[in-house]
């Protein structure tokens, strides 16, 4: 009985956390601290992101979001361009676990 219990609790804990999703862009385009502010503004507006870090020096975006609900990388692409600028390469760099 006491192992069906830990095992719902554990499947619980598993279930209601679920998996991260880290998503880097690199971006063409920014020039300033507009430029960064704008786009951070954009994304931080973007349904189940949890983090955006834009960086002026390396050209990059880098979206953390929450579980299997995350945008998709069409989203995040049209995101980039919405805000002025052209995402040149889009990847998944990490699947981590809350």
């Amino acid at each position: 009985m006491k192992k069906l219990l830990i095992l719902g609790l554990m499947f619980g804990m598993f279930t209601e956390f679920g998996f991260a999703r880290t998503i880097e862009v690199e971006v063409h385009g920014m020039t300033c601290s507009f430029c960064v502010d704008a786009l951070q503004r954009k994304c931080n507006k973007v349904p189940h992101v949890t983090k955006v870090e834009v960086s002026l020096k390396l050209k990059k975006l880098r979206l953390e979001t929450d579980n299997e609900q995350s945008p998709s990388l069409d989203e995040v692409k049209k995101t980039v361009v919405d805000s002025g600028f052209t995402p040149v390469k889009v990847e998944v760099i990490e699947t981590k676990e809350h």
